[in-house]
């Protein structure tokens, strides 16, 4: 690349972004592909995806393959949660002389830098997995493991799928309560009752990870009935949980601090949800604030690129117009992709 160029990637659990953009917020090209955490496809599949991505991106901005490398990559990924995980991650990306600097971490950070110039708060990330990261205004981070149940995590698409499942088979047998769920979740995948669902992902005919595909369906049960609405209730307790914890840590409850909602079950517009954690975060600290993201987290990514190489307020401003932008026109896009698809 014959000039300096900064490439930034958020990868989520479902998808991955990747950004490459100029020092002076100037975008050269946005590209979307697979999921790319590491715990998923570890560390050479993670870089496959990405490097995929790269090529796609040079080829839209006009830029040689085999061109200098960036001045700067970094990589903010799903499942990069523990120092060694960022070492590995940087080590691997460094080898495939991506860019002459190497910045790599967890994808909240993208989604906390997205939300709030102040470069300090917190975010709390549920998709596909729940996660938490807190920045003091001193720079001082507080963080979990986000290894999933063995560290102590509840939240995610799969665990809010999997409660439904769970609760709709009790309900169906006796052992819990009657609950709206039983009908509605096999309904989601055309079968009948609880018990052929649970047969069906035994057997392999369906996979469990299909169960990430059951939060919206538990949100809207939730208005009318009393299992759901547990369920719901007992994330909003797990968001507040990590966000409580985040804050004390680094003593921020009695500060005017945002707290950010990223991630597909936070930003859903599910409002009882939203209305349940932020009235619990309240009872924390009167001066605390909570609301979803408004940019989205390869926002937050480029952002952190800027501010790595010291790039101004105009080039920022810059940098969230236009990629926002291609960002909004990328998921005009994909709409009109699924339309055509269901048409067909």
């Amino acid at each position: 690349m014959s000039e300096r160029t900064l490439l930034a990637v958020d990868g989520g659990g479902s998808k991955t972004d990747l950004a490459l953009l100029r020092p002076n917020g100037e975008l050269l090209a946005l590209a979307r592909g697979p999921q790319s955490s590491p715990h998923q496809l570890g560390v050479d599949g993670a870089l496959e995806v990405i490097e995929n991505l790269l090529l796609e991106a040079q080829a839209e901005a006009g830029l040689p393959s085999n061109g200098e490398a960036a001045e700067l990559a970094l990589l903010l990924l799903a499942g990069v949660d523990v120092p060694e995980e960022e070492e590995a991650l940087r080590a691997a990306v460094a080898r495939r002389g991506w860019a002459e600097r190497i910045s790599v971490g967890n994808d909240t950070f993208a989604v906390l830098r997205a939300g709030t110039e102040r470069g300090w708060g917190v975010a709390v990330v549920c998709g596909s997995g729940i996660n938490c990261v807190g920045v003091a205004p001193d720079g001082r981070h507080a963080r979990f493991p986000a290894l999933g149940p063995i560290s102590g995590d509840w939240g995610g698409g799969l665990d809010v799928g999997s409660a439904a499942l769970f609760a709709a088979a009790r309900s169906e047998d006796g052992r819990g309560p009657k609950t709206s769920l039983e009908r509605a979740v096999p309904e989601h995948f055309g079968l009948e009752t609880p018990l052929e669902l649970a047969r069906a992902i035994h057997r392999g005919r369906i996979a469990g990870r299909r169960l990430t595909e059951l939060p919206p369906l538990v949100f809207s049960e939730a208005e009318r009935d009393a299992v759901a609405a547990e369920i719901v209730g007992r994330l909003a307790s797990e968001v507040v949980a990590m966000a409580r914890v985040a804050l004390e840590r680094l003593e921020l409850a009695d500060e005017p601090v945002e707290v950010l909602l990223g991630g597909g079950l936070l930003q859903s517009g599910d409002g009882r949800l939203t209305a349940e954690i932020e009235r619990s975060l309240k009872d924390l600290g009167a001066r605390i604030t909570v609301q979803p993201a408004t940019s989205p987290p390869i926002v937050g990514a480029a952002l952190l690129a800027l501010d790595e190489v010291k790039a101004g307020p105009e080039a920022q401003e810059r940098l969230r117009r236009e990629l926002g932008g291609a960002v909004d026109g990328l998921r005009g896009r994909e709409r009109g992709e699924q339309r055509t698809a269901s048409d067909g």
